[in-house]
């Protein structure tokens, strides 16, 4: 198995790299999101709206990424762009964010609700050591572990967990259409009547914005890059393919929960006004299989929050792993397994932070803090590519290689989108978006600490 510049197995294949993209984004947020979204956009329509906006962002994100992978298809990710680019500082922040906020914050999010998920199910985790919590902590250090296998395994695991989650997720979509005891077009019809109209730019962007939590993870496949074979071909094609499927599901799965159910039962499922609710997709998936289906239901809810928290363990431990390799964090990070040659040791720290994120934080406050401290990042990736294209002028060595479309109207648009939504996320969630700003500034003294020792 041939091995990339820094020691580590390029064990990974195009379908491989697509699952790693499709397992990360589709994760809970396709179930417990809508509700949210509709509270502020008030009414079908400019909830898919929304959806689409945050889809079309989350594509464009993914083709700016696919230049910028295919420039530089090496572990790390953002964080390797962002160095090639701008320097040490703005990379490290990245890779301090990254490691602190974005992929253990995904993971104990991803953890919290499955133990939610296995409790609206019926499964006796309150009676486990700890309840709800206790039981997110074994899970997030069984799939740490799991991770610490031979890259090939991990990513065998991830691509069949992929398959079974999104047949789930248009079973049950499907099944809602051609099943559903109360499934009406008049639901929708009677929703969309009432509506006030456009809610307004700021509640629009408070929409998209939980709708970007359920397509968050698409960057996480690039941080693989290094263990993926031929990465400047299979690095772009497996984020279109990974992140053009799922909004097409996402899309499908909401048509579903509007044709099922009333606006009103919409807008009272899970959500931090009503935590103890159903989530609308368990609400809309009942009206074809019945009180006796929710086991099952609360299963396939379970399967794809362990597919997305998998994919997230497995890819961002490289981040710091790539840091440690720069000299930018302890050394002892680099370290890999002698035989699957993983970064394990990157693997049971990002654990460590994760199972404290868990004890600490809700659902709603991980998912806002990631999206939140990430998007920062993916805006600054999309300048790097503008520095990348400059710097090529009259360099011919590039010709041929993938380049992002319709430049430089698509990455400029990003970053337009991305700017929105950071100011808007600023005057509607000051508290929450302070606390991502704040953990972001900490990384200025610990890179000055690093750089010093």
């Amino acid at each position: 198995m041939k091995k990339s510049t820094k020691g580590l197995i390029r064990g990974l294949g195009l379908w491989d790299a697509t699952a790693l993209v499709a397992g990360t984004v589709i994760g809970t947020g396709i179930f417990l999101k809508t509700t949210a979204m509709a509270q502020v956009a008030g009414s079908p329509g400019w909830v898919l709206a929304a959806w689409v906006a945050a889809g079309a962002l989350s594509v464009a994100g993914a083709l700016v990424y696919a230049e910028a992978g295919a420039r530089h298809p090496e572990a790390g990710g953002e964080y390797v762009y962002l160095r090639k680019a701008y320097g040490d500082l703005p990379a490290f922040l990245c890779g301090w964010t990254r490691f602190w906020i974005g992929s253990p914050g995904s993971i104990a999010a991803y953890a919290v609700a499955v133990a939610a998920f296995s409790r609206d199910g019926g499964f006796p985790i309150d009676s486990f050591p700890g309840g709800g919590t206790g039981f997110a902590l074994v899970l997030v250090t069984v799939l740490s572990a799991m991770n610490c296998m031979a890259v090939a395994v991990s990513g065998r695991v991830a691509t069949v967990i992929t398959a079974l989650k999104a047949f789930l997720i248009f079973a049950i979509t499907f099944g809602i259409f051609l099943a559903s005891d109360t499934g009406s077009l008049e639901y929708v019809g009677a929703a969309q009547a009432v509506s006030p109209g456009f809610p307004g730019w700021s509640a629009f962007g408070v929409a998209t914005l939980a709708a970007l939590w359920a397509f968050d993870g698409w960057n996480g496949m690039p941080m693989m890059a290094g263990e993926i074979r031929e990465p400047k071909r299979n690095v772009p094609l497996g984020l279109m393919i990974g992140v053009g499927s799922v909004l097409l599901l996402y899309l499908l799965a909401n048509l579903a929960y509007f044709y099922a159910l009333p606006f009103e039962t919409i807008l009272t499922a899970n959500s931090s006004d009503h935590p103890e609710a159903p989530s609308v997709g368990a609400l809309a998936a009942a009206t074809f299989l019945g009180p006796a289906g929710q086991g099952v239901l609360s299963l396939a809810f379970i399967l794809s929050a362990l597919g997305a928290m998998n994919a997230t363990v497995l890819a961002g431990a490289r981040v710091p792993y790539a840091m440690a390799c720069d000299g930018l964090a302890p050394r002892w990070l680099a370290g890999l397994t002698p035989k699957g040659r993983v970064p394990a040791r990157a693997v049971a720290l990002q654990a460590m932070v994760a199972g404290l994120l868990v004890l600490w934080g809700t659902f709603d406050q991980l998912t806002d803090y990631v999206v939140f401290a990430s998007w920062i990042f993916y805006g600054a990736v999309a300048g790097a590519v503008f520095k990348f294209r400059g710097a090529e002028r009259g360099n011919k060595a590039w010709v041929g290689e993938y380049r992002s479309p319709l430049f430089p109207v698509l990455p400029a648009v990003f970053l337009a989108m991305t700017a929105f939504l950071l100011a808007n996320t600023l005057y509607t969630n000051p508290l929450g978006s302070g606390i991502g700003l704040a953990m972001i500034a900490v990384g200025v003294p610990a890179y000055l600490w690093i750089r010093r020792v």
